[in-house]
């Protein structure tokens, strides 16, 4: 049995994503489910009272905050500090998890090319803006992040961003859920007076495909992109780490 964790779960196609995926592969007596937890309290016992249980998803608000109920991580998860996949093992009546983050490779091969001297602005602060700016920071790119209060040096709110700070950061990557099904009338507060055609939007959201987000810049004449590929890719790197452990 694999599943999804996190609250709410009414946005998620994972149930279905990895179902497919296991009528695909041949691979019958193994189901994927949602498990909405409205505390990670109720993370420990989830494993406990499902022994046939081998691996979980980690979505919204408990990609960083699982780590503490987690036994080990691998490296990538570790200097993200964010988790988004669990792999379950047990031994000797003891359950052993460990966590990783696809979101990370996800993001890398859902980019549309490269950006060579890009500068990109993140929107948030929390797990996925995590993976993002690890990610971007393999390309040699160092974001700057957007958030409600100021989080470090590299941080600053939404009320000052500039025209002159929208003209230098070209990529801007929604990576919080506003926007997300079923809030869809709400969008970050950026100044989208200032977007040019030489501006890039990207939405991690993938439901509703097209977010206020998106639909704002591509008013003002901006490329967009939706979170469908990131979704569907760092699915087949959570499937890899899945159909390990059942082989």
């Amino acid at each position: 049995m694999f599943g999804l964790i996190g609250y709410p779960l009414g946005h998620s196609r994972s149930a279905a994503i990895f179902n497919e995926k296991f009528v695909q592969e041949g691979i019958p007596f193994h189901s994927y489910h949602l498990f909405p937890l409205n505390d990670l309290k109720e993370f420990q016992p989830l494993v406990e009272n499902h022994p046939d249980l081998i691996g979980l998803n980690v979505t919204v608000p408990y990609k960083e905050k699982i780590i503490s109920f987690l036994d080990d991580l691998d490296e990538t998860a570790q200097k993200v500090g964010a988790v988004n996949a669990i792999l379950i093992s047990r031994k000797g009546g003891r359950s052993y998890t460990r966590g990783y983050n696809t979101d990370v490779a996800g993001f890398l091969r859902s980019l549309p090319g490269s950006f060579p001297g890009l500068k990109a602005m993140v929107l948030g602060t929390g797990g996925a803006a995590k993976a993002v700016a690890y990610a971007l920071g393999k390309l040699g790119i160092d974001p700057l992040f957007i958030s409600r209060s100021v989080q470090n040096d590299n941080t600053i709110t939404y009320p000052e961003i500039t025209k002159e700070i929208m003209d230098q950061y070209w990529l801007i990557i929604n990576a919080t859920p506003i926007g997300m099904y079923p809030e869809t009338a709400v969008s970050p507060p950026i100044p989208y007076q200032f977007l040019t055609r030489d501006h890039f939007l990207y939405d991690l959201i993938y439901n509703p495909p097209q977010t206020l987000f998106l639909k704002s810049g591509q008013d003002m004449g901006c490329q967009v992109m939706n979170g469908e590929k990131m979704l569907l890719f760092q699915a087949d790197q959570s499937w890899e780490l899945f159909r390990h452990a059942i082989l």
